[in-house]
């Protein structure tokens, strides 16, 4: 299936990989379907991207390789509505706010991105808790040697 990404421009996506928000974003509760696309060269961040609308995209990271310590248990209902049977089958990421000097920009810490990859369910969920901000500052890990 070909899409237009505002990011990467034209491109050819598997259908397969499209996850269904069963209820939307908030903000975007039309918006259902999304796909995770890669950035060419980049593995520290993501482009959550909607099929239907190549103006709706978000930067998302995984939130672990800059906030190791991060943690949080999803309810009975979201594990429910997504089908989660084991926690493998699990990826979460966490939208950016890009800012100029790119330093400034924070990952929201507080409504992660959950995502059932075995079923392709997938659900912004909003933590309950004063641990995590919506606007965390990025602090990017060091590089490997050789990397």
């Amino acid at each position: 299936m070909q899409i237009e990404s505002s990011y990467l421009g034209n491109i050819v996506i598997d259908e397969e990989k499209i996850l269904q928000f069963q209820a939307g974003l908030p903000g975007f509760a039309e918006e259902r379907e999304f796909v995770v696309l890669e950035i060419p060269e980049n593995q520290l961040f993501h482009i959550l991207q909607s099929i239907h609308n190549p103006n709706l995209a978000f930067v998302i990271t995984d939130p672990y390789q800059i906030y190791t310590s991060y943690t949080f248990e999803l309810d009975d209902y979201t594990i429910e509505s997504l089908q989660i049977t084991s926690q493998e089958d699990v990826a979460v990421f966490t939208i950016m706010t890009l800012k100029d000097p790119f330093q400034k920009s924070t990952i929201n810490l507080k409504a992660p991105i959950v995502i059932n990859m075995e079923r392709q369910l997938a659900k912004q969920y909003v933590i309950n808790s004063e641990d995590y901000s919506s606007q965390a500052p990025i602090h990017i890990p060091p590089l490997k040697e050789g990397e």
